[in-house]
């Protein structure tokens, strides 16, 4: 057994084990493996000839070490292999009864995916690496070479020192799941394409399936968050925004997001931050195809978001994705009867709305944002103010009060809780306990199971950082941009997707501070819009400034509607129709997203 360390094969690459593995089929042939801080380098040499992969750190979740159940013909004949499909050999885990006390060998299982292009796209195929280690005489110091293999690749995956014992972290991921979501498959989803990696990852959770409308909001508002790594929505995008919302509630709201992470897996319809996650990361998405947002979940490599602070004449939220008023709002809610369609739900209705096509009077206002280019880039969080809302009058600053705001002042207003309730937000009481993939330490809790109901407070009160705007009803500033007339449509987004096959904002990052104003005034052609939602995928819209249609940076704005006859939505959520303002706040979220190093 070689064991190198402080070895460098070049200035970038440093080796940290390396061992040869022999083929004993064949004659002359050796696999020469490597663990470099750049990931596991395999090199086949047959009869002079070599053959050179590497599976990269950031396409590999795990290790384990296993021993051999029984021997089967020819299973001992390769020591080193890369497995895609059926395993070749079965093994147990090393603390179990029943295995082969006859074979002293010590199995050490990579699983990795590997990025690989698929006709005109990318995929993640899973591959299984099996280094079979027996040197020694007996399993015990076999095991211990593959312990310390393991070991060191842990360390590595973790962006840890390396040392001989792997990393620990007692901390579970906090899953909650919405079984309604989209077309109702989140269930099949995490426990096929979910879990199994979890597993590989060993990495524990504990999953909680939503009962009833709001129910992972007044979760996370009234447990213990740091007692997990890590809060998962799985579903669609509504589920987040019952999260997000839900930590806001909290007093210590500013502490809990910067030391639990969020990560979104999308089960539901439209799904576009998870969409603008692998964009933004280099990272395939393929619709029912988890893969490599289940991978961010093993590693936990998290970045920080921007959040928008919403308010309208009853209600303050928080948001994450867009804001809409119009036809794409209009088609959002309205296709909510064709949901068990999935995505093809929005494309359906749409063909609908532009037939019988809307006109909406009001005003639009905004703070436009003159120069993107010059934005800085904040690279960690901001301490914020702080605000409450609690049961009362709207206690806004004026006008005036806006330009000398003092940034630690406290703002009191009223946030009282919204009765809109989304259909894929119910849980059905007729469904029954399913068998899920589980890693060691994993819990997974039925809504049936007894004190699972949670009782909410009486007051619940939004905090998060005090708005820098004046209150709905005043006068705006006069550096503010002012549209008044009839429009098609008016959304704002602040990631580059709104959904799966929607590429709004192609400039758009996790966290720039930039909203961006898609304005679609009365005067455009049914062509148009036709041409603007078919191409959705491709942005043409993005680079528009005419008359009818136009993209406009913002970093807060207002819309005031004229009547009461139509939808506003915050995240795909239906909201109150009427007055409605936003403003942008940076760093406030860490977001767990793949790892691009």
């Amino acid at each position: 057994m070689n064991v190198v360390e402080g070895e460098y094969s070049d200035s970038k690459e440093h080796v940290y084990l390396q061992e040869t593995f022999y083929i004993l089929s064949k004659k002359n042939s050796v696999f020469r493996v490597r663990l470099t801080s750049k990931g596991l380098s395999l090199t086949k040499e047959t009869d002079g000839s070599c053959k050179e992969q590497t599976i990269l750190l950031r396409d590999i979740v795990g290790s384990k070490c296993m021993r051999s159940k029984r021997r089967r013909p020819g299973a001992g004949s390769c020591v080193c292999s890369s497995l895609v499909g059926p395993h070749q050999l079965k093994v147990v885990d090393e603390n179990s009864g029943d295995l082969d006390e006859n074979d002293i060998s010590a199995y050490l299982y990579v699983y990795a995916y590997i990025l690989k292009r698929s006709r005109r796209t990318f995929k993640r195929e899973r591959t299984t690496i099996t280094l079979r280690f027996r040197s020694y005489d007996k399993y015990d110091d076999n095991n211990k070479e593959a312990q310390k293999w393991r070991a060191t690749l842990k360390c590595l995956i973790a962006s840890q020192p390396i040392t001989y014992a792997p990393p620990v972290n007692d901390k579970k991921l906090l899953i909650l799941l919405n079984p309604k979501s989209g077309p109702g498959k989140a269930r099949e989803q995490f426990q096929t394409k979910i879990a199994p990696i979890l597993q590989e990852a060993e990495v524990p959770y504990d999953l909680h399936v939503t009962k009833y409308a709001q129910y992972a909001r007044e979760f996370v508002r009234t447990r213990n968050v740091y007692a997990w790594r890590g809060i998962v929505a799985v579903g669609g995008d509504g589920v987040l925004f019952e999260i997000l919302n839900g930590m806001f509630e909290r007093l210590d709201w500013q502490q809990a997001f910067s030391e639990v992470p969020l990560a979104i897996m999308p089960c539901g319809s439209g799904n576009g931050l998870a969409r603008s996650i692998c964009h933004l990361y280099n990272e395939p998405y393929i619709p029912q195809n988890l893969t490599g947002l289940s991978m961010a979940l093993a590693r936990g490599d998290s970045t920080h978001m921007d959040v928008v602070r919403v308010e309208t004449k009853t209600k303050i939220m928080f948001s994450f994705l867009s804001i809409g008023w119009g036809l794409l709002s209009d088609i959002d809610i309205e296709s909510e009867r064709l949901r068990a369609m999935g995505g093809q739900r929005f494309a359906v209705w749409a063909v609908a709305r532009i037939l019988g096509l809307r006109k909406y009077k009001g005003v639009v206002s905004y703070m436009k944002i003159k120069d993107i280019s010059n934005l800085p880039k904040a690279k960690q969080p901001l301490t914020l103010s702080h605000s409450v809302s609690q049961d009362g009058a709207l206690d806004s600053p004026d006008a005036e009060a806006f330009i000398d705001c003092d940034e630690h002042s406290e703002v009191y207003s009223n946030a009282r809780s919204g009765r809109h309730q989304r259909v894929d937000s119910w849980y059905s009481v007729n469904s029954r306990r399913s068998a899920f993939f589980s890693t060691r330490g994993s819990e997974y809790h039925s809504v049936t199971s007894e004190n699972s109901e949670m009782r909410s407070p009486v007051h619940v009160c939004m905090h998060g950082p005090a708005s820098h705007l004046p209150s709905l009803m005043s006068q705006l500033p006069t550096n503010w941009v002012h549209e008044q007339g009839e429009f098609i449509m008016v959304h704002v987004s602040y990631q580059s997707y709104i959904g799966e096959d929607f590429f709004f904002a192609p400039r758009s990052q996790l966290c720039d501070g930039v909203m961006w104003m898609l304005i679609i005034k009365v005067g455009v052609s049914r062509s148009q819009l036709l041409s603007f939602l078919v191409n959705a995928n491709q942005a043409p819209h993005a680079e528009l400034n005419s008359e009818y249609i136009k993209m406009v940076p913002v970093s807060a704005f207002r819309i005031v509607p004229e009547g009461s006859d139509g939808i506003l939505t915050v995240d795909g959520e239906l909201v109150e129709y009427g007055p409605i303002q936003a403003e942008i706040f940076p760093n406030i979220v860490k977001l767990m997203v793949p790892d691009n190093k």
